[in-house]
């Protein structure tokens, strides 16, 4: 099956949320709740949500979504509600305010805050390994997008326990595929870059990057993972010291004689910049024996990595599971890397890991 449908309704659904994102982005009052593992929630990630959703919805009205918020506590707030509302309808594909064609693909606009609401509760799917459902993240680093820096919008196809497309928004990195990896999105340094990129991925048909747009979809290219020697690798891991182990992590690199500082970026931008080549490992090692990762933060990720060379596995270098649900009950870490080099990070990554349990 191509999925040529799925792939153009994700990448113009996950296109039309990141003009509501960055819009929220470069406002200073993003409007906050804190969920009930007091991870914040903005309005951005309940905008994008409902758009993405009702997209889904309107295209493929049988497939589930197991999306990362829901609307109950947003219900108790009209203040935000409306807050939310006005975002929703300014997000439009097309120019001059007018809606586009492409925007009628993907269903028109939202008719009203309650369909809004509802919509955001559609992504209440428990997943699993059998039929197809999407799984969504409608601002994947939300403490990044809180504090300025990257972002991504994550939408992905998994069928039967397989994911068979995914999509990336990642509207502060640079468009160019050459660019230095950096966490950094100011264009205060000599380094100035044409921002916003769209990552997408078929399974089996390889990996592509293109620029983010207001209308249809722009122009894209191949995108393939770069096979340094390991000591000349330069490596991702997320910021936040609460989701990967950053002594664990500097301490494998240490051992892979690689001795470029990290790179720590939010989100699943990190995904994207090594499946192009700006990166070329990404390691995310458990921080306790009993955090377990969520589907909708690597699922997108995970495929376009793959589609451009590159192998995704956990820790302890199995496949990742996302037939479990909305969690990835089976696995434990992710390590991301070219696939001449997979095997021998892995390594490391066991003797180390090891080495603490002794």
């Amino acid at each position: 099956m191509s999925y040529s449908k799925e792939l153009r309704i994700a990448s113009l659904a996950v296109q039309r949320a990141t003009i509501l994102t960055q819009k929220v982005f470069h406002e200073k009052v993003k409007g906050t709740l804190s969920k009930d593992d007091k991870s914040p929630v903005t309005i951005g990630d309940f905008g994008a949500q409902a758009l993405i959703i009702q997209a889904i919805k309107y295209n493929f009205p049988d497939d589930e979504v197991v999306g990362e918020e829901e609307a109950s506590t947003l219900r108790e707030k009209s203040d935000l509600i409306q807050q939310i509302w006005e975002l929703v309808k300014g997000a439009k594909l097309g120019t001059d305010g007018k809606d586009s064609e492409v925007e009628n693909e993907l269903g028109g606009p939202l008719k009203s805050a309650d369909q809004m609401l509802d919509a955001i509760d559609a992504g209440n799917s428990a997943g699993g390994s059998k039929g197809r459902f999407w799984a969504l993240d409608p601002i994947d680093g939300t403490k990044g997008f809180l504090r300025g820096g990257q972002y991504a919008v994550c939408l992905a196809l998994i069928v039967d326990g397989e994911v068979k497309v995914g999509v990336l928004g990642c509207p502060n990195l640079p468009v160019d595929d050459k660019a230095p990896l950096s966490a950094d999105v100011s264009d205060a340094g000599a380094e100035k870059h044409q921002r916003g990129v769209l990552f997408s991925a078929v399974y089996g048909q390889g990996a592509t990057s293109q620029p983010l747009g207001n209308d249809d979809l722009l122009p894209h290219q191949p995108i393939h993972m770069k096979t340094p020697p390991i000591k000349e690798a330069t490596f991702c891991e997320s910021v936040e010291a609460g989701h990967s182990s950053h002594g664990d992590q500097a301490t494998i690199a240490e051992k892979l004689g690689i001795t470029k500082p990290s790179v720590r970026m939010d989100s699943q931008a990190k995904y994207g910049s090594v499946a192009r080549g700006a990166g070329d490992l990404y390691l995310r090692l458990p921080v306790s024996a009993t955090y377990v990762e969520k589907i909708w933060d690597h699922a997108a990720g995970c495929l376009i990595v793959a589609e451009a060379g590159g192998i995704v596995t956990d820790a302890e270098g199995n496949n990742v599971d996302f037939g479990q649900g909305r969690t990835l009950a089976k696995n434990k870490g992710i390590v991301a890397a070219p696939k001449s080099l997979h095997e021998e990070v892995i390594g490391v990554v066991k003797s180390v890991l090891n080495a603490k349990k002794a």
